[in-house]
This record gives structure tokens, C-alpha cells and sequence, in this order.
């Protein structure tokens, strides 16, 4: 695109880069919109698909009447404990009322208690064995829920077993998985990518300019920042991998458009001086002359000096006097800006 110095010029120009901006917002948009959804082609693997259904399905159900038949335990041990607080309570009653029964009798010295006295005492040892009934049936209780804890520790142990090798399988899955969906996305994003390096080494400067740009501006956007997220452990050398590679056929096309120039350059600065001023459109050499640099080699020239009518560095000429009024125009400049007349060598046809 070449540069011009008119203010609509200017102002087409802003548009038209407001409009690759957006075309590429847009475009950046869309991209991320794909490559977030790119994994609902998979389906979700769970832990559950990798264990062993028979087994897992007796080990699950042998568990759960474990903890069945120990919730049954603890009630029982409850009821139990009940029982022997119940037990305990009336013994210690009715030793209590025995102990007060004996200071009687040793006060009194009543003979005729002694049927009295066995007979409590006999209660008393009743008591006593209905006590230890209700421990022993505790200690039974406690034995039992000793061994459902041992059998469901067992159980859990060969469950969690079963777990840790599903597992290793469904993250082995998973990581295959998300191999092919990084493959996925890269398939995506790595062929826009190269086709944006290709519009913009054939198709920069065509009318079409601003969708390019905004085309390459949203295929470098999707590849070397939206592609970050989901990239794996592995990812990150495929990702700097291209960037390498997309930086040194950059670099490699830029240092031969450098080698080119020159030769060019060094092939121009050989023609004659006006037919190299025909090929240099007028507004890019006035423009070219307001930053002081030459329009052809485009090196510093003093353009305020009055004698520095020519390149000193290409030779092309810069500077005449106009015809009519002897005013010293720009040799590019169509008419003279003193006079209004056409300039001499600018009526050669500069585009």
C-alpha cells in the first residue's frame, strides 16, 4: 500500500485498519469458540469403566452387608450397654439395701434373721449373675464388631487395590485422550496459522489488505495464545517448536527481501535519472523528501541546503528550478506551488 499524504487518504486508510481489527476480534472470537469445544468429539471416561464389574460389584456388595451387619452390632452393644447400666444399678441397690439390713441385724442380734440373710445374699448373687450375663454379652458384642472391623478393613483394602490400578488405567486413557484432542486443535490452528504467513507474502498488498491482516492477526492470536491453555506437558516443545520455525522462515524471507532491495537498488541507482524518477510515485517522493531522505535509495539528504539539487549518495535529481518563474521546486512536484505552472521534468508522467 502506498503511502500518501491526503487527509481522506489518511482517514480510509484508519478505517480500513479499524476493519482488519475487528474482522480478526471477531475471528479470535470464533477460533476460541471452537477450540474450547473441540473435546465434546470425546467422551468422558470415569473410573468406573476401567474396573473389573464382577469383582468390583461382590467386593461393593460384601462391603455394604459389613456395615449392615455392624450398624445391627452397635445397636445390639447399645441395647446391651443399656442392660448392663440397668444391671448394675440394681445390684448396687440392693447392696446398698443389704449393707443397711446387716448394721440392723448385728444391732439387734436376731437369731431368727439368719433365713433373712441367705436369702438376700442369694439375691444378691442372682443380681450379680444377671450382671455378668449382660458383660459377657457385651464382651461377645465387642468380639464380633472386632472381626466385621477386621473383614471390612480387608474389603476396603481390596477395594482401594482395585481402585489404584483402575485408575492408573483411566489416567493412561485420559492421557491418550488428550493427545488426540491436542491434535485436534492443532490440526486447526497450525494449517490457519500457515495459511496467514501465505496471504501475507502474496496478498499484503492487494485491495483486499485489511481481511488478510485481520485474518493473520487472528490465526497468530489463535495458535500462540488460545492454543496455550490446552496445550499438555509435551505441548509446550510443539508450541515453540513452530514458533522457531515460523521465526526463521520470517527471518529467512526478511533477509532475502533485504538482499533483494539492494540489488535492486544497486541495479536502479545504474539507469538513467529520469527514468528512475518515473518510477516513483509523486506523493511517496514528497513524502520521502519531507522526512529529508532521498526518494530513490531513500538515505539522509540535506533537502534545506539551496545547492543540494541531487543525491549525493544515488545521483537521481532532486530539486529544479520551475521554467516559468525560477522558483526551485521538488523535480516530482507536477506543478510548480509558486506559479501554478507544470514543472519540466514533471511532465515526464509520474504516477
Amino acid at each position: 500500500m502506498r503511502s500518501g499524504v491526503s487527509l481522506s487518504e489518511r482517514s480510509f486508510t484508519l478505517i480500513l485498519w479499524l476493519v482488519a481489527v475487528a474482522f480478526a476480534v471477531f475471528l479470535i472470537g470464533l477460533g476460541s469458540l471452537v477450540v474450547g469445544d473441540l473435546p465434546e468429539v470425546e467422551h468422558r471416561y470415569t473410573l468406573e469403566q476401567f474396573l473389573d464389574p464382577g469383582k468390583s460389584q461382590a467386593t461393593a456388595a460384601a462391603l455394604k452387608e459389613v456395615r449392615r451387619e455392624r450398624g445391627d452390632n452397635q445397636q445390639q452393644t447399645d441395647q446391651a450397654q443399656l442392660a448392663l447400666d440397668a444391671a448394675r444399678s440394681a445390684s448396687a441397690a440392693a447392696r446398698e439395701t443389704f449393707a443397711n439390713w446387716l448394721k440392723t441385724r448385728d444391732t439387734t442380734q436376731r437369731v431368727d434373721q439368719d433365713p433373712d440373710l441367705v436369702a438376700r445374699t442369694q439375691q444378691l448373687d442372682a443380681l450379680k449373675a444377671a450382671e455378668r450375663t449382660v458383660e459377657e454379652r457385651l464382651e461377645a458384642l465387642a468380639q464380633a464388631d472386632l472381626d466385621l472391623a477386621q473383614k471390612q478393613s480387608a474389603l476396603m483394602a481390596e477395594d482401594s487395590e482395585e481402585r489404584a490400578a483402575a485408575q492408573q488405567k483411566l489416567q493412561a486413557a485420559e492421557s491418550t485422550q488428550e493427545l488426540r484432542v491436542f491434535g485436534y486443535r492443532l490440526a486447526v490452528t497450525l494449517p490457519l496459522l500457515v495459511l496467514a504467513g501465505w496471504l501475507l507474502l502474496k496478498r499484503r498488498n492487494t485491495r483486499n489488505w485489511p481481511f488478510v491482516w485481520g485474518f493473520a492477526l487472528a490465526a497468530a492470536f489463535a495458535f500462540f495464545v488460545e492454543l496455550v491453555p490446552y496445550l499438555p506437558s509435551y505441548g509446550g516443545y510443539v508450541h515453540y517448536g513452530v514458533g522457531v520455525v515460523v521465526t526463521l522462515v520470517a527471518g529467512r524471507a526478511a533477509i532475502n527481501a533485504l538482499h533483494a532491495h539492494r540489488e535492486r537498488q544497486r541495479i536502479a541507482e545504474a539507469r538513467p535519472d529520469e527514468e528512475r524518477r518515473t518510477e516513483i510515485a509523486t506523493d511517496q517522493a514528497l513524502l520521502r523528501l519531507a522526512k529529508k531522505v532521498c526518494p530513490g535509495c531513500e538515505r539522509p539528504v540535506d533537502v534545506a541546503s539551496p545547492n543540494a539539487n541531487f543525491c549525493p549518495h544515488c545521483g537521481i535529481g532532486l530539486f529544479e528550478r520551475c521554467p516559468a518563474c525560477d522558483h526551485r521546486k521538488s523535480m516530482f512536484e507536477r506543478f510548480c506551488s509558486a506559479c501554478g505552472s507544470r514543472g519540466g521534468h514533471a511532465a515526464l508522467g509520474q504516477a
